[in-house]
This record gives structure tokens, sequence and C-alpha cells, in this order.
């Protein structure tokens, strides 16, 4: 069904419609870097969260990052205002979330947050990714020196050996040299860390209410956190399928960790709405991807929770993007080429319709054209216009990989926080692309 959007946003009824009574709504994006991606998934999210009692965002972030935001948005101690909040997010690329829809989306959930009656009417934010190795670390110390300075220095003794690689590069130094047999003693003390962490959990909670369990569930999170990321630098300079897998399975994981204490503590299952990359919100067992072996959050959210979940995810024709040239390199304003032939964007082009909503509902035209498998691209925090067949293109039955796709013809570059000389210098002119 073709269903009409305004900025890429379905009217509430429609919206409502698709999700249903779905306790995961995953809204994807087709790059890292756009802002029409950024503003409509704020303004699907806000509505959810308003209209359906959703109860938390889950973005592919690091969890100590997020968490920072979570604090903030909760009304809790620490910063003064959204931006201040955000600051948390200083691994590469920080535009991901340090952009200028992510500012408003993170006002307005303080702003909201601040109206409810009770805590538990508030909305959270939330990190899945597992790229946190030495500040989740941090983060468990921390904890334990407020609640059992005995066990905290345990942690240091048992974290130690990580402090032999570089902070700066995260896990990537560690993992480079795993790979080649260093580091299992450091993954023996990543699981005994955990495992004593939950031990003492009742302990550490005690009488204190609400606010402790929060407490101890973000540290054991870190924690889980550093046994995965240990696990995954691990992989990652070995078999490229076993790391992506990985890191989505501590995804899917994380998920499940938040719902189960979100519902706890509100006496009824949890609503999430999650903030990822289409190439993980969707179902890799519908791509070519799936074939080789990958599996996705969104496969696995689907598998997990049948009939519970709604896959949306997002394309776009040409226009612009903030991405780099390079893993590490700065934010730079670039040209998104038109789509390819044969891909569904060209497909969605030829529509003549600037934007619009897909949804796959079974016997649908819609749904029967395209499960035939198509060309779809995928860019990420790295764009490379001049191979960008090679690059960013893989080949998808977009009618089994979401349950709905929003189209949105021309976009533009997400605005980071920080615009740097090299963004603002390459932005294209006003009449771009007539001019070009």
């Amino acid at each position: 069904m073709i269903v009409p959007t305004s900025g890429g946003v379905p009217s509430d009824a429609r919206l409502f419609e698709l999700v249903g009574d779905a306790r995961f709504v995953l809204i994807g994006e087709a790059t890292h870097g756009t802002h029409e991606f950024y503003a409509a998934r704020a303004a699907m999210t806000r509505r959810l969260i308003d209209g359906l009692g959703f109860d938390a965002v889950a973005l592919e972030a690091d969890w100590p990052d997020a968490y920072r935001v979570n604090r903030y948005v909760r009304g809790e101690e620490g910063d003064t205002d959204a931006e201040e909040a955000l600051r948390g997010f200083r691994r590469f690329p920080t535009w991901m979330w340090r952009n200028a829809a992510m500012l408003d989306f993170t006002g307005w959930l303080r702003a909201r947050n601040d109206r409810a009656d009770r805590e538990e009417d508030k909305a959270g934010v939330y990190g899945l990714d597992l790229y946190s190795l030495h500040r989740s670390i941090g983060a468990v110390i921390a904890y334990l020196e407020r609640v059992d300075r005995a066990a905290a220095d345990r942690a240091r003794e048992r974290y130690a050996c990580f402090d032999h690689y570089d902070h700066e590069e995260d896990g990537q130094a560690y993992g480079l040299r795993a790979a080649f047999g260093a580091g299992e003693q450091c993954r023996d003390q990543a699981v005994e860390q955990l495992i004593e962490l939950r031990r003492h959990a009742i302990d550490y909670v005690g009488g204190d209410g609400a606010a402790a369990e929060d407490e101890l569930f973000y540290a054991e999170r870190n924690a889980r956190t550093v046994e995965a990321a240990e696990e995954y630098y691990r992989a990652m300079f070995g078999d490229r399928v076993s790391s992506w897998n990985l890191r989505d399975e501590h995804m899917a994981d994380t998920l499940d960790a938040l719902a189960a204490h979100l519902g706890r503590r509100r006496g009824r299952p949890a609503r999430i709405v999650v903030w990822a990359h289409n190439s993980h919100v969707g179902d890799a067992a519908a791509t070519e991807l799936g074939a080789s072996g990958e599996t996705t959050l969104g496969r696995l959210v689907r598998e997990r929770h049948p009939r519970r979940c709604r896959l949306i995810g997002f394309t776009t024709w040409a226009g612009t993007v903030t991405a780099a040239d390079e893993w590490g390199g700065p934010a730079q304003l670039k040209r998104v080429n038109p789509a390819l032939n044969d891909s569904v964007e060209e497909l969605f082009h030829d529509a003549e319709q600037e934007e619009f909503m897909l949804t796959f509902e079974r016997g649908s035209r819609a749904a029967e054209a395209l499960r035939t498998p198509r060309l779809e691209r995928a860019i990420g925090v790295v764009y490379r216009p001049r191979t960008e067949r090679q690059s960013h293109y893989f080949v998808a039955r977009v009618a089994d990989q979401f349950d709905a796709v929003i189209h949105i013809d021309e976009t533009r570059a997400v605005e980071p926080l920080e615009r740097t000389a090299r963004w603002a210098a390459e932005e294209p002119p006003v009449t771009y692309p007539s001019s070009v």
C-alpha cells in the first residue's frame, strides 16, 4: 500500500495502524548522515511515546554514552542542557549522534519528561552497541566505588590486563593482538567480573528502590559490554561475518535485557523504538548477506518476538550526506550519486513522487513486486562514490527485509554540532543539483 508522508512521516492514523500492538519498532536509515532520516525518526518516535505509550529509544550507540543522555532526559543530576548531555558521544563518528536533529529530540524528550506525573512515565534513551570497552570498564569501577570499595579494587585488578592497549583506539589495539593469541587472560577476567557483579546484585540494591535498581542495571550492562567487546575485537581481525554477528547479537541481547528491566519497573511489557542503520534493522534473511551467514538485529528481533515487532526502512535517490572518506576521517558534506539502474531507489524515483511510505501486507501488489531481488544502497559513516557499486550496494528482497519502507527522493546532509571547516567548505551551491 502506498501511504502519503510529510517530511517522511505518515499520519498518526497510518503510523499507529502499522505499529499496532508491536512492542519493538525498529526504524532504520539508508545512511548515517541524512537529515531527513533523523528528523522523521524523531517525529515518529515522539508520536509513539505520546500516542502509544512507548517507554524508551534504543540507539545504535554505545551504552555509557547513551546513558548519559538518559540521565539528562529523565531529569537526573549532571548535565545542564541537551548539548552538554550529547558530549559523551566522542568516538568517531561524532556527527552520528551529535547533530542538530538529535539535539532537538533530546531537548523535546527532557521537556516532555519534566511534565510527567510519575517516574515510570518518563521515557529514556539507551545504547545497544559494544565499542565502549574502556569506557564501560571505567563505568563498572565507578559504580563499585560507590557501593563496594573492595569489589572496586578487585575489578581494577581484573581489568588491568586491558591497560596495556591504547585507550584512544578503545578495543582495536587489543583486538589486533588478541587475533594473534594474546589476551586470553583478559577474556577470563571480564567473564569473572560479570559473574561477581551479578552474584552480589541483591546486596547492592538492598532496599534503596528503583533508582538503585537502575544504577545496578547500568553497571551490569557495562560489565556485559566489556565481555562482548573483548570477544568482538578478538574476532574483528579474523572472520568478518563472525564479528558482525557478535555485534548484532549483542544489540539484540541488550534490547531484550532493557525490555525486561523496564517491564519490571512498569509492571507491564515495555515498548521500545530502535534507531539504527537499515543494515541492522532489516531482516538479513532477505539479503545476499544473509545467504553468506550474516544475521542482523532485525532478523533476531523477528525470531524472538514474532508478530510483536515492526521493521521500517528508509531510502533516498540522491542529495547530500555527511560522511568521511575513511574510518576515523573528518566529517565532510558529500554529494550522493543518483541511484543505480535496477536498484530499489531508482524504482521509487521513477514513481515521480517526492516522498511516500510503502507497506507490505501479504498479497499486496507492492509486496509481490518488491519480493524480486534488487540492488539496495547502504551508506554508513564512510562514503566512496567512485566505487559505489562495490562499496555501497547489495541485493535484497525489500518486501521481506522490512514491514514498510519510507522513500524521500532527494535528501540533505545531517548537520553536525561541530561544523568543521572541511564540512562547511564543501557545502554544495544553493542551486545544486541544477548547477552541476
